[in-house]
């Protein structure tokens, strides 16, 4: 073997392991990696079948795994989408570099206690809300589609945001550590039988976005200054901030229960936006 072809067979192993760690990248923490586990169990079962002689169990899954390609493609068209835009934008490999220069941010108090205060204030004066908290799924393709911002997180900034006469209102805020990535995002609508029919537009595309990536949305309500929270595609409804607090805490920082019991109260009083809850 020449030194050409070990040089060649060196350089296909590495765009091999950048295609798969480019996918491992893009599925993480979305709809596509159950979808991923479940093809795996599939092919667990489809084996094991075959050695134990359930033969009849083993020919239905093995006529169903003729379907199987098209039928990813279809689960996946989404994520397949991204992935080829994203061949077509190098850039956005480093768009997903925290601005900290850390590999991974946590969540820190002020952060928690940012959020808890921008969320009391706006159930407090019926100002209708969206913000969705980034865990470990990457989210690039929802701040592209709104207006980039990349601040530090506060109340006041979160309040001005979602107020009436902003013109970014309509939408959902993302968040990304302690920055505010973007701000007037869309977010797909959820479909799913299990809520209520009754449920607005800005409840079901909180709901929607949960089904896809990992994150966390906290939604206000303008109709009822309700809060609620949605993760992993289902949707609860709070009873007080000191429990927003609880969960921000346990789910982002990995704490319990915080020593603070104190709930914050709203700093001002948000003028009431007129038009319909629908709005997400």
């Amino acid at each position: 073997m020449t030194s050409r072809d070990i040089a060649a067979n060196v350089i296909d192993v590495l765009l091999v392991t950048f295609l798969i760690y480019r996918l491992l990248m893009l599925v993480r923490g979305t709809r596509a990696w159950r979808i991923i586990l479940g093809v795996i169990g599939f092919l667990i079962v489809l084996f094991v079948s075959g050695r134990l002689g359930l033969n009849t169990l083993h020919w239905l899954l093995d006529k169903a795994a003729y379907m199987g390609p098209v039928a990813l493609v279809v689960l996946l068209l989404p994520e397949l989408r991204t992935a080829i835009e994203g061949f077509g934008r190098p850039a956005t490999l480093l768009a997903r570099i925290p601005v900290t220069g850390q590999a991974e941010e946590r969540a820190e108090a002020r952060t928690v206690e940012e959020l808890v205060a921008a969320v009391a204030e706006l159930a407090a004066g019926r100002v209708g809300a969206l913000i969705v908290v980034e865990k470990d799924s990457p989210m690039a393709e929802i701040a592209a589609n709104g207006v980039m911002l990349r601040a530090q997180i506060s109340a006041p900034l979160l309040g001005s945001i979602f107020y009436e006469g902003n013109p970014l209102h309509d939408g959902a805020v993302l968040v990304h550590g302690d920055m505010i990535v973007a701000a007037a995002c869309r977010l797909p609508l959820s479909d799913s039988q299990r809520l209520d029919p009754n449920v607005h537009m800005r409840h079901r595309a909180g709901v929607g976005v949960t089904e896809e990536f990992d994150c966390l949305v906290i939604i206000v309500s303008e109709e009822r200054g309700t809060i609620s929270v949605a993760s992993e595609g289902r949707l609860s409804r709070l009873g007080s901030v000191q429990e927003l607090r609880q969960i921000l805490n346990r789910e982002l920082r990995n704490l319990d229960d915080e020593a603070e019991n104190v709930e914050p109260k709203p700093r001002r009083t948000l003028r009431k936006r007129n038009g319909a809850e629908g709005q997400a």
